[in-house]
């Protein structure tokens, strides 16, 4: 065995410590945690009136006025540079064992966001499609919560499945759902005002008084028939933890930190106060109108589709209250569904920050051979919310007392880590406002006070909602025992190294740029990501020239959208995977005698990363294998469409497909001669003989092209739009008719 003193230096890999992020803006940010938040306005208000009699409409309002101190709590949690993600952030503050309640409490949180959502969605469209036969005579109703139980499994299903592929939604689609929602908004402020002004008496709900709270039976838990809910006080506390599931949603707003552009914290505060001011309006104000124009009588059967049951009382013909009762489950249930694909992306993102924090086994994060998604944790979180759906039967009631139970205690637990890091650091760039000063010490009255109340409504949650205590404590505790057991088992992994694998030398560095790896401009970059999949890296080392071109090969680290709150540590940037697939790269490298320079980059989207890499670097070619996720064309497409978002001046440069046993796909990015068939080449060059006679010598072949290309341009904006997409359609159809 030879010595230490005899090995090759250990190969130097630079390791990006900033995560490449395709950066958004504070409206794109606002929509992806309103398509989570927003989502309770359908329905919140009917499980709180269920619980706590008529004047819920004013709780629900008054927590989402509440809900602008939760916003802040999370403004000042983002605003601390936290190495490590929220397990590491509890446990310097409170120790290990708070902080592995306290992952268990956010998962649980994560595992029924899915649940009640998709099940509220199915309520909406069977009661719609009840409250249709009955219009129409057909004596057939269905049963809302076997149709919602079944709707649920499905959506599931396909979410599970999208995410098992690595498909997730973009902001984008989040704005265009949130601007289809504030239709819906803007339409039913509207029309409630002009319903209550037609209207012969407006009665508004009873005032949010302890004598005027009705709690029903269930809604009590431990505390019935005891003293304590005739206590105005603990009466109140308890009717205002039956009405915070309608804050749930803001988790997602520190995920997303970490997208938004520069100025990153101005605009993740314009981000809160966009959210908070929307929720006030969309959940607060839209439930307090159903509590005034639906009749008393029959506002309990719309328990479960409140928002239907308001589109239905309003003014006007009986045929438009349908049409936009239908626009309303329309919307619903695109907002409702998306709020599972954010729930199942959450939680893998937080399971996989605990098992990088080693505090879950890696058995979990196996990637999966085909698609590369950590499907073992997504299958989990899966079986978990289906599970979920199965054992309520559609019942939306005990689904969001469950959800309420999990949202206080995640938030509890999150107030009381950023309070316990006051008294520990001093580097938060914003802090939650109402702080006094008494000589060196800091009084936080206003986040003391948030802390103080969201105990209070977790103790009430704790004795009041007795089955989802009992669901909450038995769910807590069996994952408290696998991450205590996995802490341990990864504690006395920890030492025993996978045999043959490389060292490293890790040069951390705070961005990948020509400088950091001493390559020059024009190289050739490399995207790998599994170890098996290697074939296009062994074609660059075989056909390029290290004189003309140096090599350098990156893998993108991914980084889950559902743990974008805190930066990655030094262990959690190269893991053992990353280190296996680089061995790798380096025997192919020391085979053909080649030198390739290695760089690791973290990325919410590996196509973002990818080109920002080649642009930092000037690359002339990036070179990736093929995809089990999508063909060549898309994946050109998706390369192209992250081309087209770096910022200007954007570097060109050429991609290059390689599929094993196939021809290269070759791409340039950015403005480019287009290669033309030798037909349309003849084609102008005919075109300009027949011009030629006229303008002479002045005329060129570009200015043939340019005319051409204008009145195709001109064309696009007239009627003859769809003669032009005809063309070019039959164009695209027969490439090889040439």
């Amino acid at each position: 065995m030879p010595s230490d003193a005899g090995r090759p230096p250990a190969a130097k890999v630079v390791v990006a410590t900033t995560v490449a992020l395709s950066f958004i803006s504070f409206w794109h940010a606002a929509a992806i945690v309103l398509s989570d938040l927003a989502s309770s306005a359908f329905y919140a208000g009917g499980i709180a009136e269920h619980a706590i009699g008529k004047s819920a409409p004013w709780f629900i309002l008054g927590v989402m006025l509440f809900s602008f101190a939760v916003r802040s709590v999370y403004v000042e949690s983002s605003s601390m540079f936290v190495r490590g993600g929220v397990y590491v952030v509890v446990r310097d503050s409170m120790g290990p064992f708070v902080a592995r309640l306290s992952v268990s409490s956010l998962i649980f949180d994560y595992i029924l966001t899915g649940p009640i959502s998709v099940v509220t969605a199915g309520q909406y469209i069977a009661h719609l499609v009840n409250e249709i036969t009955e219009l129409t005579g057909v004596h057939w109703q269905m049963s809302p919560n076997w149709f919602a139980a079944g709707f649920g499994i499905l959506v599931t299903g396909y979410f599970w499945w999208s995410n098992i592929k690595g498909i997730h939604e973009s902001s984008n689609q989040a704005l265009r759902i949130m601007q289809v929602t504030t239709v819906m908004v803007v339409a039913f402020l509207i029309w409630c005002p002009l319903t209550m002004l037609l209207a012969p008496k407006v009665n508004l709900p009873p005032l949010p008084t302890p004598q005027n709270l009705h709690f029903a039976p269930e809604a009590l838990g431990w505390l019935k028939g005891t003293i304590w809910p005739q206590i105005g006080f603990i009466a109140f506390i308890v009717a205002f933890g039956h009405s915070l599931l309608s804050m749930s949603g803001f988790e997602t707003l520190a995920q997303v930190y970490r997208e938004i552009a520069y100025p990153k914290l101005k605009n993740l505060q314009i981000t809160g106060n966009i959210v908070c001011v929307y929720a006030v309006v969309c959940t607060g104000v839209i439930t307090l109108f159903a509590g005034i124009i639906i009749p008393d009588s029959v506002r309990p059967q719309y328990v479960d589709n409140l928002l239907g049951g308001l589109a239905m009382h309003l003014a006007g013909p009986k045929l438009l209250r349908l049409l936009f009762h239908v626009f309303v489950v329309i919307v619903g249930t695109l907002i409702l569904s998306g709020a599972v694909n954010t729930s199942i992306i959450g939680a893998n993102g937080v399971m996989n920050r605990i098992a990088e924090d080693g505090v879950l086994l890696d058995w979990f994060r196996k990637p999966q051979r085909r698609f590369g998604t950590t499907f073992r944790i997504i299958n989990l979180v899966a079986l978990l919310q289906m599970a979920t759906i199965l054992l309520s039967r559609g019942d939306v009631y005990l689904l969001g007392e469950a959800y309420a139970f999990g949202v206080v205690w995640s938030f509890f637990l999150k107030s009381l880590g950023v309070l316990v890091l006051r008294y520990h650091r001093h580097d938060q760039e914003y802090k939650f406002p109402g702080n006094i000063r008494l000589g060196n010490v800091e009084i936080p009255i206003g986040l003391g006070t948030t802390t103080f109340v969201l105990l209070l409504v977790a103790i009430a949650n704790l004795f009041t909602k007795q089955t989802a205590t009992i669901y909450g404590v038995a769910f807590t505790a069996v994952f408290f025992v696998l991450f205590t057991i996995s802490e341990k088992v990864n504690a006395r992994k920890l030492a025993n190294k996978k045999a043959g694998l490389e060292e490293f030398n890790l040069d951390m560095r705070p961005e990948v740029t020509a400088e950091t790896i001493h390559a020059r401009p024009g190289c050739v970059l490399v995207a790998v990501r599994e170890y098996h999949a290697l074939s296009h890296l062994q074609s660059v080392l075989t056909k390029t020239n290290l004189r003309r071109h140096d090599i350098v090969v990156m893998t993108v680290r991914p980084v889950s959208t559902g743990a974008g709150e805190y930066e990655l540590s030094r262990q959690q940037l190269f893991s053992d995977y990353e280190r296996e697939l680089l061995s790798r790269v380096v025997t192919l490298a020391e085979k053909e005698g080649k030198h390739v320079d290695l760089i690791v980059v973290p990325g919410v989207d590996p196509f973002d990363a990818m080109v920002q890499t080649a642009a930092n670097l000037k690359a002339s070619r990036l070179v990736t294998g093929v995809s089990a996720r999508m063909d060549s064309d898309e994946l050109a497409q998706r390369i192209g469409l992250a081309w087209e978002r770096l910022p200007e001046p954007r570097h060109p440069f050429s991609l290059e497909i390689i599929s094993p046993g196939r021809p290269s796909v070759y791409v340039n990015l950015g403005p480019h001669p287009p290669r033309l068939w030798p037909e349309d080449v003849d084609r102008a060059h005919e075109i300009w003989l027949r011009l030629s006679e006229k303008f002479g010598s002045r005329l060129h072949h570009r200015d043939v092209i340019g005319v051409a290309l204008r009145r195709l341009q001109k064309d696009l904006d007239t009627e003859q739009k769809a003669d032009v997409l005809t063309d070019l359609e039959k164009e695209m159809r027969f490439p090889d008719k040439h």
